[in-house]
């Protein structure tokens, strides 16, 4: 009896800890990089026009030997909070894994750790980036492909430093000029239609 209560107690807790095993939580990553990025605070940028400039490099106050497991550096545009309310496709949660922030990657790059100077990236906003409110974070990630430490423009709440992404519509002006000369011609065409029908009828038979 006591050996089955056992084995029940540890299926039980396999369960719980199933889950977790392998996943990095967002709450366990040191914040050792600094990230800075072009856009001022407030600013509104233009999907596929404006370009931002993101620099990342380590925190130069943390150990030595700290940044030992980096390997890649992946630089991300966040959703801030204010444009993730009542969106569940954008939701921050601990579980990297299931985190929806960061979506939109902006460059991968190989660490050095015996040239942990800065780098920097320029990139242009996609066209497809949605209008919202955002900032970046850069995550470092070991030779297994897992987060181990992270940096972002923003404090830790996210509220200072954000900027904005206005999303293009999606038409061009010659597209809109073109459908506006076809509605014109087709108006004239109808008018002129019903002008020589009504000529043909009054014609004495």
């Amino acid at each position: 009896m006591a050996a089955r209560a056992l084995l029940l107690a540890s299926l039980v807790l396999s369960c719980f800890l199933l889950p977790c095993y392998g996943f990095v939580l967002f709450s366990s990553l040191q914040r050792t990089l600094e990230v800075t990025a072009s856009p001022t605070s407030g600013q509104v940028l233009k999907g596929g026009v404006d370009k931002i400039t993101v620099t990342w490099g380590l925190n130069q106050t943390v150990a030595a030997g700290t940044d030992s497991t980096y390997k890649t550096i992946k630089v991300k545009l966040c959703y801030a909070p204010i444009s993730q309310v009542d969106r569940g496709w954008r939701k921050t949660v601990d579980n990297l894994k299931k985190d929806r922030t960061c979506q939109h990657k902006i460059v991968s790059r190989p660490y050095n750790p015996a040239n942990s100077t800065a780098q920097s990236h320029e990139w242009t906003v996609e066209r497809d980036v949605p209008t919202a409110t955002y900032f970046v974070r850069a995550y470092a990630y070991d030779a297994d492909e897992k987060e181990v430490a992270y940096g972002q423009t923003t404090d830790a709440h996210k509220t200072t430093n954000l900027f904005q992404v206005q999303a293009i519509s999606g038409r061009h002006v010659t597209m809109d000029t073109c459908s506006i000369c076809f509605s014109v011609f087709s108006v004239v065409s109808l008018f002129g239609f019903f002008y020589n029908e009504k000529r043909r009828a009054k014609r004495p038979q």
